[in-house]
């Protein structure tokens, strides 16, 4: 599918929204805290919306579950969307562009293939991430690298008005070489930031954590959360308990909202492993206008960016040119 075709059914699944961020009172910080404490916390994070990851068809034959970026949770500063996807041949994302936030690529099960207009080609397999910045611009496509289903995570990660214009770029981790920690029947896959001690070479231009945890039945865990950031879970599978022991287990495909606090506490009370991750940015704190995959501050600045992609210029010049193979 050409570009220009694939662009109009995109923008027709993601119309033009536009959000204020929330404010937040406490002065944000730059630095992690200390993740490997085995006690409780002052102020634990409760658990204040649940959203259940709903199916919907996106690109081309794919279906994905969104939670961030449906009706019940449009936004979450600094995350914009987070999927979690399907997708079998032919389907796939075929050529579409992005501008002005990352998206970061968590493969679950198979592998997916990307190539973009700069000549970047590779494919990210199981347990691999691809954390991709779109800057200016960038156009790409990703597709299926193997017959039968290819699983992952999808998260759109928000810019702030001053690197919205920086250059793409790309931070590519192949499984083996994230780092994990594993203590009392608890593992953790740190992609971004630092649990049980343990911290992620990632640079997020967006202070970022990105944990993926795996307790074992009974296991109990604590994880630190900067308070001035905010926070959530996203259930893979199984079911647990989050925020506070009487809190009543949650079920895979949920998404857990946290509220204020310096950390979290989980627990599996089931007889079958449970396996969530734990996603916490530093709030930008801007206007958010957002049209399908160009996110701007403005209206003014989307209005230039769908002018810049369809005149192929200012970030866009190989638009014209590049197709995927």
């Amino acid at each position: 599918m050409r570009a220009s075709i694939y662009r109009n059914f995109l923008f027709r699944l993601h119309p033009t929204t536009t959000a204020k961020a929330s404010k937040i009172t406490n002065h944000t910080r730059n630095i992690m805290s200390e993740s490997d404490q085995s006690t409780g916390f002052s102020t634990p994070r409760m658990v204040t919306k649940k959203v259940l990851a709903k199916l919907q068809h996106e690109g081309e034959g794919a279906v994905v579950r969104r939670s961030i970026g449906r009706s019940e949770l449009k936004f979450l500063d600094p995350f914009l969307m987070l999927d979690d996807f399907s997708v079998s041949p032919p389907a796939g994302f075929p050529d579409h562009p992005h501008r002005g936030f990352e998206t970061v690529t968590y493969m679950l099960q198979g592998g997916i293939t990307h190539q973009d207009f700069a000549g970047h080609k590779g494919t990210i397999h199981t347990g691999d991430v691809q954390w991709m910045t779109a800057g200016r611009g960038i156009i790409h496509s990703e597709m299926p690298a193997g017959e039968g289903e290819q699983k992952g995570l999808q998260l759109w990660i928000n810019l702030s008005s001053q690197d919205k214009m920086i250059e793409p770029g790309y931070q590519e981790l192949l499984s083996d070489d994230i780092k994990t920690a594993e203590k009392d029947g608890v593992e953790v896959r740190i992609i971004a930031g630092k649990s049980m001690g343990v911290q992620s070479p990632v640079y997020t231009r967006t202070p970022t954590m990105y944990l993926d945890f795996t307790l074992k039945p009974r296991a109990q865990m604590n994880q630190s959360i900067p308070e001035s950031w905010n926070g959530f879970v996203y259930i893979i599978e199984g079911e647990g308990v989050f925020g506070k022991p009487a809190s009543s287990p949650v079920t895979a495909h949920h998404v857990l909202v946290l509220g204020p606090g310096d950390g979290l506490s989980v627990w599996n009370r089931s007889s079958k492993p449970l396996r969530f991750v734990l996603i916490a940015g530093q709030p930008i704190n801007e206007p958010v206008v957002q049209y399908g995959p160009f996110v701007m501050n403005t209206q003014a600045e989307i209005d230039q960016t769908i002018e810049d992609y369809h005149y192929s210029k200012n970030g866009f010049e190989m638009a014209k040119y590049w197709r995927s193979q």
